[in-house]
This record gives C-alpha cells, sequence and structure tokens, in this order.
C-alpha cells in the first residue's frame, strides 16, 4: 500500500474537458469521526491517495465502474461496493469504516451522487440522457429540454429551439460535445444564427449533460451566456449490439460494438432520416423538410494511462417553403419560394494522458457548416392577379437574397489539470483556432425589415474569401480553504486576429457550506464574445466591431432535502458593453435578434455602442429518480428584468424580456413497465414592437414604431405537454414505445403579429398547437 502511495503521489482530479472522471469523497469511522492519513486506492488502475485531516479524498479515474480499498493507519484493509464514474463529472461518496474489532471485509458507499466539478461554483445542472429522452415537449432534442431549467426560455416561437438564457440572444451559447467544440448543433442553421428546428445530436448516444447559465470557469471562452457541454457514451466492449429508433428527428439505428478482441476499445454509431417526404411533398408551408444526421464516437486505451477518441456529428438538411395551389394566402410564406439546403460536420481527435502528476488533453477538431439558398419575393413588383398560376408567379419572382457560402474551424488545443502545495487543482489551457471563411452572399435590393422605415435599405454584395486566427489561453486553481469554504480563480486571455483585439477576462468563484445541507456560492466573470463573421464582413463599417463584453455576478443557497432532492434560490447580474448596434436606428441592437430564418433582416451597418443589464432571481427544485420512489421532477419560477439600448444609450425592454417564467417537469411510474410524465411551462408576455398601421399601408409592409421599440406584449404563454411510455420484453429484448401530445389544451400562444402584404393589413401569428407525438426504440 505505502509503495503505491510513495509511486502517486498526487491527487488527481477532473477538468471538465479532460475526458476524466473524479471520485470525489470523505472517510469516517463507525462514530462518525474523519478518518485522517487512511489510503484510498483504486485497484483497477494502481492510483492510490492519503486522506486530509478532514477525512477527505480526491482520486481521478476514466469513465467506468471501480472498486475502491480502504486501509485506516493500524486497520485492515476494506473494500467498498462498486462506484460509477463518468467523464468531466464529480462523484461524491461517503465511506464508513467498521470497528476495527469486527471482521467486515466490505463497506458500503453511502448515498453516492454525481455532482458538478468543483470549479464550477453556481448555476450549474447536470442531465442525465434519460432526462432529455423521457421528457414530454423536449421530441429528445437537447436544446429544447433545457429550455425547461431556471434562466432558459424559448425564442420567439415553439418551432425553433433557440436557447435563449437570463436575456441574451441565442447567438452567446457555447456547444461542446466530448472535447470538440461545435458551431452550431441544430439542423436547418444559418451563419447568422445559432438556433434551428431540431438537433443533430442523438440522444441514444448521450451519457450526460451540463449546462451553465451563468459565472462559469476560465476554460470557456468567446461567449457571453452559457456552456452546453454534452458527454457522448462509449460503445459496448463486449459484444456487437444495435437498436432501431423512431422519433421526431426521424427513423434510423444506433450500432456499437467491441475493437478487436482484447476489449481495450469500442465504436458507436447512430444514424436517422427523416421520413415525412415519404408520404407528403407538402407539410402545409410549401414543401418538406428532409433531414439526414449521423453522430459517431470511438475510444481506445492505448495503456492504463493512455487513452484516445475520436467524434464524429454530422447533419445535412434541405427544404423548401413558399407558395403552392393550397398555400393560404395570407401566411407571408406564400408571398415567398424559398429553397435552402445545408450540412454541418464537426470531427475531433483526442489523446488523454493520466499521470502522476495530472491528467493531460490533447484535442485537434475541424467543423465545417455550407449553406446554399436562395429567397424570391413573388409580391416585389405588386400583387399578382389572383388567376396567375403558380408556377408563373414564382418563375417571375424577384431574388432578393442569394447565398452559397461556408465557414470552417480547425482548432489545436491543450488542456492540463494538476495540484501544488495549498492548492487542490490548477487548471491551464491553451488553443489555436484558424477559421476559413468562403462567402458568397448577395441582398441586391436590401433588407424590408420591419425597422426601416424605407424598402430596400443597405444592399451588399458579398465576396469574401479568407482565414483568421483565435488564440486563446487560460490558467486557474482551486483550493479548500477551510473544511467549509472552497475558492477557485483564474482568468483567460482571448486574441481576435481579424479585429485586432486582445482580451483579458478574470473568473472568481467561491462556494461555503453552512451546514451539512445548506451551502452558500458565489461568482464573478467577464466575458467576451466576437461577432460572428457574417456580420464583420457585410459592410465594410462593421470590421471596426469590437467583441463584446457581459460580466456576470452570482450569487445562491442551495439545501439539500434528502439525497434526491435539493432547492436552490440564485440571483444574477449581467451587464453588457460594446454590443453590436445600428448605426441607423438609434434603438436597434444585435441583442433583440438572431433567433430568425431571415438573414438578410439581421444584416445591417453595426457599431460597438451597445449595452444592457439583466437582473433576476430563480428559484428551483429538483428530485432525481431514486430507487423505491415511484416519481421524480423539476421545478422553477424566475423573476427577471432585461433591458439593452442601442447607440442612443437609453435602455429598453429586451425581445427576451418575460418578467416571471415558471416549469414543472414530473415522472410517475404508474406500474412495472408503465409511466407517465408531464410539462407545464408559463411565460409572461414576450415584448413586441408595435407596427404603424399609416405607414405600413402606404409601404405594403409591416413597418415597426421604432420610436415604441419593445413597448408592447404578446399575451401570455402557457402549454402543457403529457407522455405515457410503455416498455416491455420481447423474448430477450427490451422495447420502448411512447406517445404524448404537445399542448394538450390547444391554447393558441401569440408568436408575434405580422403585415399580410395581399390584404394590406396586420396578422397574428401563431405558436405550435395541439401535436402529437410517437416513439420506439426496438434493440436488435
Amino acid at each position: 500500500m505505502l509503495a503505491a502511495l510513495l509511486a502517486f503521489p498526487a491527487q488527481l482530479r477532473a477538468q471538465d474537458t479532460a475526458g476524466v472522471g473524479t471520485i470525489r469523497g470523505r472517510v469516517t469511522d463507525a462514530a462518525g469521526a474523519a478518518m485522517q492519513e487512511a489510503a484510498v486506492c483504486v485497484p483497477a488502475t494502481a492510483q492510490c491517495v492519503v486522506t486530509a485531516p478532514d477525512g477527505s479524498f480526491v482520486l481521478a479515474v476514466r469513465p467506468g465502474t471501480y472498486a475502491l480499498e480502504i486501509a485506516a493507519p493500524g486497520g485492515p484493509l476494506v473494500v467498498s461496493e462498486n462506484v460509477q464514474v463518468r467523464a468531466g463529472l464529480d462523484r461524491a461518496v461517503e465511506i464508513v469504516l467498521p470497528p476495527s474489532e469486527g471482521v467486515q471485509q466490505t463497506v458500503t458507499v453511502a448515498a453516492p451522487a454525481f455532482v458538478l466539478p468543483a470549479e464550477v461554483k453556481t448555476s450549474g445542472f447536470l442531465i442525465g440522457a434519460q432526462e432529455v429522452s423521457g421528457s414530454p415537449g423536449a421530441l429528445q432534442d437537447v436544446a429544447r429540454y433545457v429550455q425547461s431549467l431556471p434562466g432558459a426560455v424559448i425564442g420567439t416561437d415553439d418551432f425553433r429551439n433557440d436557447l435563449i438564457v437570463r436575456g441574451g440572444s441565442s447567438l452567446e451559447n457555447l456547444y461542446i460535445v466530448d472535447n470538440v467544440e461545435i458551431p452550431n448543433i441544430n439542423s436547418f442553421a444559418t451563419f447568422a444564427s445559432a438556433g434551428g428546428t431540431v438537433s443533430i445530436l442523438d440522444v441514444q448516444l448521450i451519457d450526460n449533460i451540463t449546462f451553465l447559465t451563468g459565472g462559469y470557469p476560465a476554460p470557456y471562452g468567446n461567449r457571453t451566456s452559457s456552456v452546453l457541454q454534452v458527454a457522448q457514451r462509449e460503445g459496448r466492449r463486449d459484444r456487437i449490439g444495435g437498436r432501431a429508433t423512431l422519433g421526431f428527428a426521424g427513423a434510423g439505428g444506433v450500432i456499437e460494438g467491441p475493437i478487436g478482441s482484447s476489449a481495450k476499445g469500442s465504436w458507436i454509431l447512430s444514424a436517422r432520416r427523416s421520413f415525412l417526404d415519404l408520404f407528403t411533398s407538402d407539410t402545409g408551408i410549401g414543401g418538406v423538410p428532409v433531414l439526414y444526421t449521423a453522430n459517431a464516437k470511438a475510444v481506445y486505451d492505448l495503456s492504463a494511462r493512455d487513452r484516445v477518441w475520436a467524434v464524429n456529428l454530422t447533419g445535412v438538411d434541405s427544404i423548401r417553403l413558399g407558395l403552392t395551389e393550397t398555400s393560404d394566402p395570407s401566411e407571408e410564406l406564400s408571398n415567398l419560394d424559398i429553397r435552402y439546403e445545408g450540412w454541418r460536420s464537426a470531427t475531433g481527435f483526442n489523446w488523454q494522458r493520466v499521470n502522476s502528476r495530472g491528467v493531460g488533453l490533447l484535442g485537434v477538431t475541424h467543423s465545417r457548416g455550407a449553406v446554399g439558398q436562395s429567397v424570391k419575393d413573388l409580391l416585389r413588383d405588386g400583387v399578382p392577379a389572383p388567376d396567375t398560376p403558380v408556377a408563373d408567379q414564382i418563375a417571375s419572382g424577384a431574388v432578393v437574397f442569394r447565398e452559397r457560402s461556408s465557414e470552417a474551424d480547425t482548432t489545436v488545443k491543450y488542456d492540463v489539470t494538476t495540484s501544488a502545495p495549498y492548492l487542490e487543482k490548477i487548471q491551464a489551457g491553451g488553443s489555436v483556432k484558424a477559421s476559413s471563411i468562403d462567402y458568397d452572399t448577395a441582398s441586391p435590393f436590401g433588407s424590408d425589415s420591419p425597422f426601416f422605415a424605407t424598402s430596400d435599405a443597405n444592399p451588399f454584395t458579398l465576396r469574401e474569401r479568407f482565414t483568421a486566427y483565435q488564440v486563446g489561453a487560460y490558467a486557474q486553481a482551486t483550493r479548500s480553504v477551510t473544511g467549509r469554504l472552497d475558492i477557485t480563480g483564474g482568468a483567460r486571455l482571448d486574441r481576435y486576429q481579424f479585429i485586432s483585439a486582445t482580451r483579458v477576462s478574470p473568473r472568481l468563484g467561491a462556494s461555503m457550506s453552512l451546514t451539512g445541507r445548506l451551502a452558500l456560492s458565489a461568482s464573478y466573470g467577464q466575458y467576451y464574445q466576437q461577432p460572428f463573421f457574417l456580420f464583420l464582413t457585410a459592410y465594410p463599417e462593421n470590421r471596426s466591431l469590437e467583441p463584446f463584453r457581459a460580466d456576470h455576478y452570482v450569487s445562491g443557497l442551495t439545501f439539500r432535502l434528502d439525497t434526491a432532492t435539493r432547492l436552490s434560490v440564485e440571483a444574477y447580474r449581467k451587464n453588457y458593453r460594446d454590443y453590436p448596434v445600428s448605426s441607423q436606428i438609434p434603438s436597434l441592437t444585435l441583442a433583440n435578434v438572431g433567433d430568425t430564418f431571415a438573414v438578410r433582416d439581421v444584416l445591417f451597418p453595426m457599431i460597438s455602442q451597445g449595452g444592457g443589464e439583466v437582473t433576476g432571481v430563480e428559484a428551483y427544485i429538483d428530485r432525481k429518480a431514486s430507487a423505491g420512489s415511484r416519481w421524480a421532477g423539476e421545478g422553477n419560477l424566475a423573476f427577471s428584468r432585461a433591458r439593452f439600448s442601442g447607440f442612443d444609450g437609453i435602455l429598453r425592454p429586451g425581445s427576451f424580456d418575460y418578467p416571471i417564467v415558471a416549469n414543472v417537469i414530473g415522472r410517475y411510474r404508474l406500474a412495472p413497465g408503465w409511466s407517465l410524465s408531464g410539462r407545464m411551462a408559463y411565460l409572461a408576455g414576450r415584448p413586441f414592437t408595435p407596427v404603424d398601421p399609416v405607414t405600413s399601408a402606404a409601404e405594403r409592409r409591416a413597418v415597426y414604431d421604432v420610436a415604441r421599440l419593445n413597448e408592447s406584449r404578446v399575451p401570455d404563454y402557457f402549454r402543457l405537454d403529457l407522455r405515457v411510455d410503455r416498455t416491455f420484453r420481447r423474448g430477450d429484448r427490451q422495447v420502448s414505445i411512447f406517445a404524448g401530445v404537445q399542448n394538450v389544451t390547444n391554447r393558441r400562444n401569440v408568436a408575434g403579429y405580422s403585415w399580410d402584404r395581399r390584404a394590406n393589413a396586420l396578422r397574428r401569428l401563431d405558436q405550435l398547437g395541439l401535436f402529437p407525438i410517437l416513439g420506439l426504440e426496438w434493440p436488435l
């Protein structure tokens, strides 16, 4: 035992992106006293540590299931029950040793639970794959599920899965999958937005999700609102297996198996295809979306210390929208002919090395996306005669926007986690990203955005091809100052070569255990983000834009009612500065747009003179599924205020300012093989800018009264979703089916208001009505 301790003197703990997990616990004797200098070892990896004076210990190991060996000074060797470890997470355990005079050779691991890494002090949520796949209303989509967590809301309507976090734009969120940064995890995406209709991630491959909504630590940069980090599971190492799946994103399957016969590695592959186009040529929008997705992961253990893995996510999609013989003429889509095709792919290779001094992770990633689309305005030259054939209207329509562009990022990064005297954990890393941009985009007649009183504003033709670089580095340390107080401090440095800007971002967080169940936490951080390249290049003056900044202030209390239930309350403040805003309209800010497919409406000349303030309080209760309990669920209630300014400096309600938000999700096991779940969402009315009826009628299009920006609000939003799951055995296979209904009450929630250009009148836009869902998982 002592020889092992000498060989492995350092305590190891996981970094979120290091691909390892952490066993973090405390050893006590039968009377509850802390066991100092007890040896805690993982025989499978030959790692050992010695407990601190308070009995605590920390071990970093690869994902898997391990038994621990514990030896107190002068006591016998005892073996714990198995402890499961997942990548990027802390596993909290309590180990009580038997009396020395006893003969017990095994000990029970009390109240084991997965928790967020120690450096995440505030605003963090840990989500299991089953919570996403089994959630009513989420459509097995990661982004749609997290919309029900505190601080996150939907965008302008149910048809998109934009992620809006604490009043910020959907452009402000960072996505990471297995240490691979993904520019956009959604299908039917554009380069001017970060949302889409459905995620290209297959929930069948997901192991766990970490969602950070504020005050996140130094490893994360170039996003100002949130981090959504996904860890995918490994494939089977014993034999080949698989399953067929059916869901909202399409039909497909998962297949997995070992690499070689030595069980040193595994692979897993998912492929899906939408199927509506096999049954109809028009779903009421002038066409049918067609989507293909593929997710893959391979892992191989080169040695006991070295592991490599590769990941790929790919999505290919196309759609036609617009006028058909059966179109509703009052719909704006009936005035257009839109052809879209796109694809996006991200691939990453990672090498992880665990040694006596720490954990190192080298990552090389490449992501690429391409979009081709054209938009015809069939009413640009006036309303056609009622008897004009549809084909003739489309043929004579003017092309008002076209695009055939691509973006690619190649990144090399290295992260290391180690320890030093007086510091429990030291993390450092650096990255170099090369962005290859190829834009061929044109808006020859300019924009008819309702923010502009005259049509054809700001026409442009963009033909740019270039490579830009971004370099980043960070360092942070975590220390347990006392047995109750834990502090993490650090900073990151980012260099944005394209706009010749360098920024330093300090981060600080602290947590204090007030009692065995009650904890206090607080964090502060500065966060910078470079505007998207499409915004920077659309107009010459936009090249002078600077990285915009958000300062996060977060504090909260967490009370653990029992091993499965926690209650938390957090208060936060976000201060924005240098936000991109219109140089022509004093009140227009980029913070109020972004969740749209209409790319040309969000491209305009900009300057970095915007600001914003977002404040809020969130209460959250979460009960995880546990043995012996039939129900689990979560609920939250949030009060917030979001205000943004244009270059005039006047703070006005942001487009995503929901003063009150409430969500409740419940899951109940009715009987063996049967479960019922429900989700309720309430959002106080979202702001919108009323139209100027006189100018709109004269222009035959919507024209906002920009002097009253976001002064009005749509009616409150309410939705109830229900779902029933049935699991049964078919031979030696477990089959799962589910059926449900979204918006059970068929409430016509209002997305906003548009101008009917044919009738020359205002028209209300409704969100998703009653919508049935059905899914199947059939093992092969």
